[in-house]
């Protein structure tokens, strides 16, 4: 019998649920995961924390310039590779003055993620490229409603940080 009613009292709970979490996918190039991306940014009220392997999207880089200029607090972690990539955005958000830290610890920081107001993560396969979203076959996941998630992913996002260099260019 308690095991029934624990059950019965989990199902109305989770079926009754305030904040469930909510998710979000979009695949590449069939849709347009950069929008899903620059709309997320257009509506951040406070952070944007990104990890990117490759970012060229100059759509992508100027929502977080616009985001910075509303007053939200941008900041970006990228491979070393975008030191050095002939298309990367890195100098324009530098310009712009959006702390930008590089990962040199590991082969290769192969993350691809945005966190915006701690209260949502975009991840995926989808780098942050005009090639993710034209010629690749991508996935993006939002993922919203889940504090524990995201605070993981925000966790993790300082780790990096910390062990990450802030980016000056040569």
């Amino acid at each position: 019998m308690f095991r029934y009613l624990m059950i019965l009292l989990t199902c109305s709970l989770l079926s009754g649920c305030v904040s469930c979490p909510s998710t979000t996918v979009c695949f590449t190039p069939r849709e347009n995961c950069t929008s899903l991306i620059i709309d997320s940014m257009d509506h951040a009220k406070k952070s944007v924390l990104v990890q990117a392997y490759q970012f060229t999207s100059k759509p992508i880089a100027q929502s977080l310039i616009r985001a910075k200029k509303r007053g939200i607090d941008i900041r970006v972690i990228l491979d070393e590779s975008q030191v050095s990539s002939k298309y990367s955005v890195i100098n324009e958000l530098f310009r712009q003055k959006i702390p930008i830290y590089i990962d040199y610890k590991p082969a290769i920081a192969h993350n691809k993620i945005i966190i915006v107001d701690d209260s949502k993560v975009i991840t995926g396969s989808f780098n942050f490229t005009y090639a993710a979203e034209s010629r690749n076959t991508e996935n993006l996941l939002i993922i919203m409603g889940d504090p524990l998630l995201v605070e993981q992913y925000v966790e993790n996002w300082k780790n990096r940080q910390s062990q990450s260099k802030p980016y000056e260019p040569e």
